[in-house]
């Protein structure tokens, strides 16, 4: 920050105040623009209203961008209290990463470069990864995101691994790893006679070390692990997260070959590999194999696949080694040891007018990609490198990873929509320009700075191209955090709903309606009251009747689109990108396994290095997503508690007789007729059976509210046989869950045509007075919640965020 630096005032309210311990903030003053969604719906405050002049630095937050900054980036004293404002925090940046320019040129202007980059930064224009953002010009100093880890087949390497993991995580980076050079579970061990545990049994070392460390509370331990799908112990790896509460610091990814692949196609064996003794052990059907993986996948979403043929034929410097593993989500591909910086550009700020009509804004784009190739490279050396062998194989290869984000908010500005081949065309038209132009940058930045080291065993050597700075230079990144800072849709994911929910401090629940949305529907005449309401509780259009189709076609959300336009726009982008491209395939929970495969095998032959699928409600702690969320409470171990219940619920109640003592069955049910909750008691007998009989009531009730079916939870209970089987008037009770199975069934099963309705809850109220919306009228999704704060996570990019506190499970 500079010396010379005086604030003049700051408007931020109570958010932010000043510095405490003697430091000078500057002389930019801020104004803060708090973006209002939409009439009678939740705001922040109101746009601060002081004048601007030749200081004033105008960015426009939202109410969760200024939440995040100041839980996760702005700078704190030893209270907690925050001492930097957004504008600080900007300076910050800029400053320290434009003190590289002195390491080339002593006569560099350094405060023409750092106004260039706070510029970029204050205009939201681009945005470095987070630990940019958090530590430069602080004690910690490490400002990369993505590290790759070696793990050879020694005790000594898979310790050192877990050392350097927690310290990569302390520093706020997140780690992959490939396990495929440990031998496989229950091979002989010469040297100590020993058994060997595999590969899994490791990984939950790993796991275990990084829920210790939690990256200091500021970002969150995040790991990749990838197995070849010729290790012998390849099946036990795709089950490793069968169950939703094991690993859940990873993300899993299966390493795909072109061998296993063309023996899917011909449906043949493959040979499994011990990597020890590098000698084939068994053979698997490769379709049975891949059927697993697209089970598991479509069950919770892991484990994803990377085809690492396909990632090693781009591979820069193929003579430093082959490429094993990926950062966390998947996009940055290293070598061991290597680590790599990345930035977004905001597409959404690359839009001009010209006659009135929308177009991409290709000379501020121009100018955006080389300052940001600019500042990554200069990243690369004020970095604190967490370990000497991450700062030598690093600067080896200077790799960098310039991405987008914003790319759904551009394209509704330029009214294309998602699923098009308009859409298809304008993806390539922007990466191939970003792609273009930042190799041109790279090469400049050579002549002036020199080529990376490796060059000499580079493929541009080999191919006589010319020298260039940067092995690589493009990314697509999930962009969690940071588009929530720049306030746009995250990396190249489409909108994930038109409206949210948010959960405030006297657990109100207010809508936020999309921007660009309202603005459009204003401009088209169509804004009133009833219709806003009405989208903020659906959170799509999909069922909403008369509107035009053009406005549907353009603001249209991820569910709606088909997976196959999800991989044909993940292969645009991934044909004019270097590393490789972060993106989620969202599927209806509706969706089959035989859909999955479908895309697994669309990856492939489009030319994509990876593919993460999510269908929707497929993990077990999630709760509402999309549109208005049901009131929900979160217990200590992070599950849903029970939705809320009116007061009065009408039932009726059956005696059954058992062999434990006659059952006293109630079941209560909604307006519907559809049973919302059980209470089963157990005559005279008390005691244990009494207590099971109350908790099977319990536990029914909370499946009926979560939406399951009367005929699955009658036909799990139904054949449990106890001690004393009775009859009942023809009917044989084996025991009391059966008999209380047997009375869901008779009382709301199919052939009473029961319609398995959810729970039906009271009215939720907005913030506008005396306007309600009936929840039935809720279009449901299902995503993860988040363990922070309790709203709503998105799954995009290959990983989880949420839009409110900024929490993401991958770091």
């Amino acid at each position: 920050m500079s010396s010379s630096s005086k604030m003049k005032h700051l408007h931020m309210d109570n958010l932010f105040d000043s510095d405490d311990n003697g430091h000078e903030p500057n002389t930019d003053t801020l104004l803060v623009k708090h973006r209002v969604p939409c009439e009678g719906f939740q705001s922040s405050s109101q746009i601060s209203d002081v004048e601007k002049d030749e200081n004033t630095i105008e960015i426009s937050f939202s109410n969760n961008a200024l939440k995040v900054l100041e839980r996760r980036y702005l700078k704190k004293d030893k209270s907690g209290k925050v001492i930097e404002t957004p504008v600080d925090l900007f300076r910050r940046v800029a400053h320290f990463i434009a003190s590289a320019d002195s390491l080339y040129d002593p006569t560099a202007d350094l405060k023409k470069t750092e106004d260039t980059f706070f510029s970029l930064l204050a205009n939201l224009e681009f945005l470095p990864n987070s630990p940019t953002l958090m530590n430069a010009d602080r004690e910690l100093g490490q400002l990369s995101a993505c590290f790759v880890l070696p793990i050879e087949d020694s005790m000594h390497s898979i310790f050192e691994a877990v050392k350097n993991t927690a310290l990569i995580h302390k520093s706020g980076g997140g780690t992959g790893f490939s396990f495929s050079r440990l031998r496989p579970q229950n091979d002989i061990v010469k040297s100590t006679h020993g058994i060997a545990s595999g590969p899994i049994s490791f990984m939950q070392v790993f796991d275990a070390a990084t829920e210790t460390v939690k990256q200091g509370g500021t970002r969150r331990g995040a790991n990749m692990a990838i197995l070849r799908v010729d290790h012998p112990d390849i099946t036990d790896f795709i089950r490793s997260k069968e169950e939703n509460n094991k690993l859940n610091n990873f993300n899993i990814s299966v390493a795909i070959t072109e061998k296993f692949w063309n023996a899917l196609k011909n449906d043949k064996e493959y040979a499994l590999i011990n990597p020890h003794s590098k000698e084939k052990v068994g053979s698997l059907k490769a379709k049975i194999v891949f059927n697993d993986i697209v089970h598991h996948a479509w069950k919770n979403g892991d484990p994803g696949v990377i085809f690492i043929d396909c990632i090693n034929k781009t591979n820069p410097t193929p003579q430093l080694g082959e490429i094993e593993s990926t950062n966390p989500c998947g996009e940055q591909p290293l070598l061991p040891y290597e680590s790599c910086n990345l930035g977004s550009i905001n597409l959404a700020k690359m839009v001009k007018k010209n006659n009135d009509r929308p177009e991409i804004d290709f000379q501020r784009l121009l100018k955006t990609v080389r300052t940001a190739v600019h500042f990554l490279d200069n990243v690369i050396d004020m970095n604190k490198f967490p370990l000497p062998e991450i700062e030598k194989q690093s600067k080896q290869t200077r790799k960098i990873g310039l991405g987008v984000m914003g790319f759904a908010d551009l394209l509704i500005h330029l009214n294309i929509p998602y699923n098009s081949q308009q859409a298809i065309d304008t993806a390539h038209q922007i990466m191939r320009f970003v792609s273009d132009e930042a190799k041109k940058k790279s090469q400049e930045l050579a002549l002036k700075r020199g080529e990376f080291s490796a060059f000499s065993k580079s493929i541009y050597a080999r191919n006589n191209e010319p020298k260039i700075r940067n092995a690589t230079r493009t990314t697509i990144a999930p962009t969690g955090t940071i588009s929530i800072i720049a306030n746009c849709s995250s990396g190249i994911e489409p909108l994930f709903a038109l409206s949210f929910t948010r959960n405030v401090m006297d657990n109100d629940q207010l809508p936020e309606i999309h921007p660009l949305f309202c603005d459009h529907i204003k401009k088209e005449g169509l804004y009133n009251e009833e219709f806003i309401r009405k989208v903020g509780a659906k959170g799509s259009l999909e069922e909403i009747d008369n509107l035009p189709k053009e406005i549907k076609e353009v603001f249209i959300t991820s569910h709606e689109i088909s997976p196959e336009w999800h991989i044909r726009m993940q292969a645009a982008f991934q044909e004019h990108t270097d590393n490789a491209v972060s993106k989620t395939v969202n599927f209806h929970n509706k969706a089959t396994e035989k859909d999955v495969a479908h895309v697994y095998s669309l990856a492939h032959d489009l030319g994509c290095k990876g593919v993460t699928i999510y269908r929707d409600g497929s993990r077990d702690q999630q709760v509402l997503n999309k549109g208005l969320k049901k009131k929900s409470a979160v217990g200590g171990n992070g599950t849903t508690a029970s939705m809320e219940r009116p007061r009065i619920l009408r039932g009726f109640t059956t005696r059954l007789n058992t062999g434990q003592g006659s059952l006293y069955v109630t079941i209560n049910t909604d307006e519907n007729n559809a049973p919302v909750e059980v209470f089963a008691n157990i005559g005279k007998s008390g005691g244990d059976t009494a207590a099971l009989a109350e908790a099977i009531g319990r536990l029914i009730s909370i499946s009926l509210q979560k939406g399951v079916k009367v005929e699955e939870i009658s036909q799990t209970l139904m054949g449990i046989t106890g001690s004393k089987p009775v009859w009942n008037e023809g009917n044989l009770v084996k025991s009391v869950p059966d008999g209380i199975g047997q009375i869901l069934l008779h009382e709301f099963g199919t052939q009473n045509k029961e319609k398995t309705k959810s729970y039906k809850l009271k009215p939720v109220t907005y913030s506008s007075p005396s306007k309600t919306i009936d929840e039935s009228d809720i279009s449901i999704l299902r995503g993860p919640e988040c363990p922070e704060c309790g709203n709503t996570m998105e799954t995009e990019g290959g990983c989880s965020v949420c839009r409110y506190c900024g929490y993401s499970h991958c770091g």
